[in-house]
């Protein structure tokens, strides 16, 4: 990467792609629970709320923009973060799982229940497991692999 704003934005849509591909294929190919679109719905959901569900294909786009927005800005605020964390820059593959439980920390247990004040009590079960398993993955490892990259280049 040449500058650190293609950094971030290369981090940021690698990430945000395999994460909705992740929860596409486990949670509407695999497990047949939901539909690709209910998914991107119920992303557009935190921010339309019930409408979300009854504007189609729109609010599944509405639903794919937000993702990848909440994308890059955990690829900016790594990408910010990690010259100042010496422990983020001793391995990617430790500041990769670890960035993907602290992402798991804030979207679980601080984003969705302020926007969603009613949500079931979390479990530790499959479900759990798989939801942390899916952001270690496929926003903490290739967000800390990308941004590793480019500092090491250019430092």
């Amino acid at each position: 990467m040449r500058s650190k704003s293609r950094t971030i934005l290369y981090s940021g849509l690698l990430s945000g792609t395999l994460d909705i591909l992740a929860a596409i294929l486990i949670y509407a190919v695999v497990l047949h629970k939901t539909t690709a679109v209910k998914i991107l719905q119920s992303i557009a959901s935190g921010i339309f709320k019930q409408d979300a569900y009854a504007g189609g294909s729109q609010m599944a786009f509405y639903g794919l923009l937000l993702h990848y927005s909440i994308a890059l800005i955990f690829a900016y605020f790594y990408f910010k973060a990690y010259p100042y964390f010496p422990f983020l820059q001793k391995s990617f593959l430790l500041s990769g799982f670890l960035y993907g439980l602290f992402v798991w920390i804030v979207m679980n247990l601080i984003v969705l229940p302020i926007v969603f004040p009613k949500l079931p009590p979390k479990q530790f079960d499959f479900p759990l497991l798989l939801s942390i398993l899916i952001l270690i993955f496929c926003i903490g490892l290739p967000i800390a692999f990308v941004t590793k990259k480019f500092y090491n280049k250019h430092s």
